[in-house]
């Protein structure tokens, strides 16, 4: 059956629906048919935002709560068949300066979330959000689910935490689960006020604005840059698929990109912009873990998935977008 008519009528929740990946996938969820309810907090600087959902606003449900609170947890998983755990503190800088916030929001609020299915709805699959930081510094290239863990940052040991959890409630309780470790992400409905969350968006704001775009150090470091809607696409497939279940996979293209790469060729397809190099804040250097680029033959091998888009595409997509909105992102 195609995954699309799988999740047609299904109960879904999204946890952070309101962010950046949140809303991508909420919208999807909707033009597939699935009935979908959103929970996110709108704490500050986390990246939600109501105009994301705009296309679907009328069309799902709408809880601000936070995944730590048991009361609303015990109530919103009941009768879901399906749960999207993206809500999380995600940004790296914020973890290093408020470490106690990101403990409690990443694993407090991850742990509320399977003691309310473990309570009130075993029979659900929770799909969880975990970012490549969990690896760390690169000891070999490409990176596979195989490789030493040893996160660099708070942010990165929180998510690494959360996804152990999730594969204990899967062995112990039966919750069926399924973990990935996300590349960096971008594309529509990102936020942009500041780089914290990542450059990518970053940079194309600027090269909007005209500016100069920051490279920081010499600008070789390797990265994998996926676009967002590739991101969605893999989302729902390991979710339909139960061959993927209690398992971990990597999320990217694999196709490594250094920075001055990058801004060289969204300031040329932008039009605007123009790279210049920056030494990199205390901060960053603190929890810059290097090259890396992810090795996907696992979940292509598992789940039949791969990206289909282009950097080149993702750019010019993302651009068109902030282009049109972008008093909404300022």
């Amino acid at each position: 059956m195609e995954k699309k008519e799988r999740l047609r009528g299904k109960e879904i929740l999204v946890t952070g629906g309101l962010g950046f990946i949140g809303s991508n996938l909420c919208i999807e969820l909707v033009k597939q048919g699935a009935r979908v309810t959103i929970v996110d907090n709108m704490l500050p600087r986390q990246g939600g935002n109501l105009f994301n959902i705009r296309p679907v606003e009328k069309k799902v449900k709408v809880n601000f709560s936070d995944i730590r609170n048991e009361l609303s947890m015990n109530h919103l998983v009941k009768g879901k068949d399906y749960i999207f755990h993206l809500a999380g503190q995600v940004n790296h800088v914020d973890s290093m300066r408020n470490p106690v916030q990101d403990l409690d929001i990443n694993c407090k609020g991850t742990l509320v979330l399977l003691e309310a299915l473990k309570h009130n709805n075993r029979a659900a699959c929770v799909v969880f959000a975990g970012t490549r930081g969990e690896y760390g510094s690169s000891v070999k290239l490409p990176v596979d689910e195989d490789h030493p863990t040893n996160p660099k940052g708070i942010y990165a040991v929180t998510n690494l935490t959360a996804e152990k959890m999730v594969l204990v409630y899967h062995d112990i309780y039966g919750i069926q689960g399924v973990c990935l470790r996300i590349t960096n992400t971008y594309g529509p409905r990102h936020h942009m006020m500041h780089d914290e969350y990542g450059v990518f968006n970053w940079f194309i704001r600027k090269a909007i604005d005209n500016e100069e775009i920051p490279v920081f150090g010499d600008g070789r470091i390797l990265r994998d840059f996926l676009y967002v809607d590739d991101l969605v696409e893999c989302l729902l497939m390991v979710a339909v698929n139960s061959k993927a279940y209690g398992m971990v996979f990597n999320v990217g293209t694999g196709i490594p990109v250094s920075f001055i790469e990058l801004a060289k060729k969204i300031a040329r397809i932008a039009g605007t912009g123009k790279p210049e190099f920056t030494e990199f804040t205390t901060e960053r250097k603190e929890v810059e873990p290097g090259d890396y680029y992810a090795d996907i033959s696992r979940i292509k091998k598992v789940v039949g998935w791969k990206p289909r888009t282009s950097l080149d595409e993702g750019i010019r997509k993302t651009i068109q977008f902030y282009r049109k909105y972008k008093k909404e992102y300022w």
